[in-house]
């Protein structure tokens, strides 16, 4: 049994905090030979906006020809989906969004055409991750992103109980994340608790 991880790391700020907490999860996962990880670079998959034009309604597949092409199969294939961002201004970094926006394909598919995203058999048998940081300490910095993510998950049928999340504040210089008392534990321990639950569902 092979376990799919797809990773995205969402920060235009490579090797930050978002994607420190990130790799600490992969960390945790990766010395397991039943795992295959993934992890792309937002900033160097070539996804473009959403333009918004609702052909996807008619044609079931985007009309944009970018990173996208390669991201799609890979995320109806993926058996764990981690989505790794940053707050920037009270909401989720634009080349997250630009990923959760064009995610509109499988949302026309599933809402609109009314066709399965997944094979029926893998319907609740995925699992998400969300992790974030924020340099405000804030209790409600990652209120304006939660809703995007969950939007993200739902439409490739990652329902809120399959959804886990990893959310460190008041973290804001790159690499402060690993002088938090917490932080690497908790991804430590998320990335196993996850893969145990992903092994039961598939039946590992």
């Amino acid at each position: 049994m092979v376990i799919k991880v797809l990773a995205f790391a969402g920060s235009p700020r490579r090797h930050g905090n978002s994607e420190t907490l990130l790799d600490w999860i992969l960390d945790a996962m990766k010395n397991d030979n039943d795992v295959f990880i993934e992890k792309i670079p937002l900033d160097k998959a070539d996804v473009n906006p959403c333009m918004g034009c609702n052909a996807c309604e008619v044609l079931n597949k985007c009309v944009q020809r970018d990173g996208m092409d390669t991201l799609h199969d890979k995320i109806i294939d993926a058996d764990i989906i981690v989505l790794a961002a940053p707050i920037y201004c009270m909401g989720i970094c634009s080349q997250a969004k630009a990923l959760i926006d064009r995610f509109q394909v499988f949302r026309s598919r599933k809402y609109v055409l009314k066709l399965p995203v997944v094979p029926p058999e893998r319907i609740g048998k995925r699992l998400g991750i969300f992790l974030s940081t924020a340099g405000q300490n804030w209790d409600y910095v990652f209120d304006g992103a939660v809703p995007s993510v969950k939007c993200f998950f739902h439409v490739i049928d990652v329902k809120d109980r399959d959804i886990h999340y990893l959310m460190v504040n008041g973290v804001d210089e790159k690499g402060a994340i690993k002088t938090h008392a917490t932080a690497e534990k908790d991804a430590e321990r998320l990335g196993e608790e996850v893969l145990r639950e992903i092994k039961t569902r598939l039946g590992g």
